[in-house]
This record gives structure tokens, sequence and C-alpha cells, in this order.
């Protein structure tokens, strides 16, 4: 059965970076904290109880898959997650509402106001 991505709209700020840091490459939380502030160019600061509650929560959505450790890597306790692939069905629907909310506020922004 397939799922309806837009029943998990709309997503919450830490839900929507978290989704867009994991849509270019599979990440340790750390380097999601990293990749959120890099994306948002500083403006959105993840704290790791933020980071790894929503990270629950999107496991048991799934939304995103815990990879576990990588081979190699020299810390035991680190994870990786990366998107499923109905994370990127979900990430995908909410940027398309967010354009048409855009593109709304912009033709709004346009019109101007009827003076009474």
């Amino acid at each position: 059965m397939k799922e309806d991505h837009n029943s998990f709209l709309p997503l919450s700020p830490a839900t929507l970076h978290i989704l867009l840091s994991l849509a270019g490459e599979e990440l340790h939380g750390y380097g999601i904290m990293q990749e959120v502030q890099r994306q948002s160019e500083g403006k959105y600061k993840l704290g790791p109880g933020t980071l790894y509650d929503n990270l629950q929560k999107l496991i048991e959505r799934r939304l995103v898959e815990e990879l576990g450790q990588r081979p190699g890597d020299d810390d035991p306790r680190r994870r990786y997650y990366r998107l499923s692939s109905l994370g990127r069905g979900v990430l995908t629907a909410e940027i398309a509402r967010l354009d048409d909310v855009v593109r709304e506020g912009k033709l709004r922004l346009q019109t101007r106001p009827r003076r009474a």
C-alpha cells in the first residue's frame, strides 16, 4: 500500500532540517547538526536533545533508517542515519507545499491593498 506523504505534513522545523540534511548523504548525529547549521547559514541550531528525540521519532515513522556503526569508524558510539524512500517522498511533498506557500506569499505582497 502506498503511503500518503501529505499525511505527514506540515513538518516541524527540526524534522524538515534533519530530513534535508540526510537528503544528500548518510550522516552521524554530529554530522547532521553541522549540516543543519551549514544549510541554514547558522540561523537554525539543532541541539543533541532535539536531534536524537526527533531521530527516534523519524525512525519509528520509517522516514529515517539507522545504519549503525561504519566499519573502520574509530568511535564505536557513532551511528549513521539515512533518509528512507518514504522520507524522501515526504521531504519532496513538504518542499512542494512550501513552494506553494512562498508563491502565494509573493503574490499577496505584490498586490496593493484596497483603500476604504
